[in-house]
């Protein structure tokens, strides 16, 4: 059930944007125990010149393959987290030809009354879910 908002620097295919947009659900998936079916995700592509990215001082290089992961998600134990981490940069690398310093990742934290999947209710809140 997170949320992914995913934003690449346009230029990719088809072929390679569907790629990303698997790896990423199946990383997903197996770190945060997720059923198959809680996909949802948003990808938008920008120019070159409206994403940066710099390395924070880290002395990582970034290209154009650059790609920003924001998951909104209900609360996560850390070792899930760093659990998805791990399979993001080595399923984009593996699959993609992602550089794992291309990769950023962000979770963005919330609870159950957050959330509505339609109808007019929170789905959590009324056990429906």
């Amino acid at each position: 059930m997170p949320l992914i908002n995913i934003d690449v620097v346009e230029g990719r295919t088809q072929d390679q944007l569907q790629a990303l947009l698997d790896t990423v659900h199946e990383s997903m998936v197996e770190a945060f125990e997720v059923p198959p079916t809680d996909r949802y995700q948003i990808l938008t592509q920008h120019k070159p010149n409206e994403m940066v990215a710099l390395d924070t001082g880290l002395g990582m290089t970034r290209s154009n393959d650059l790609v920003v992961l924001r998951f909104t998600s209900r609360r996560r134990a850390e070792d899930a987290k760093q659990k998805l981490y791990r399979l993001l940069a080595t399923g984009l690398e593996a699959k993609c030809g992602i550089s794992p310093q291309d990769l950023i990742v962000t979770i963005t934290e919330n609870d159950a009354a957050d959330w509505s999947f339609g109808n007019g209710t929170a789905q959590f809140l009324t056990g429906e879910l």
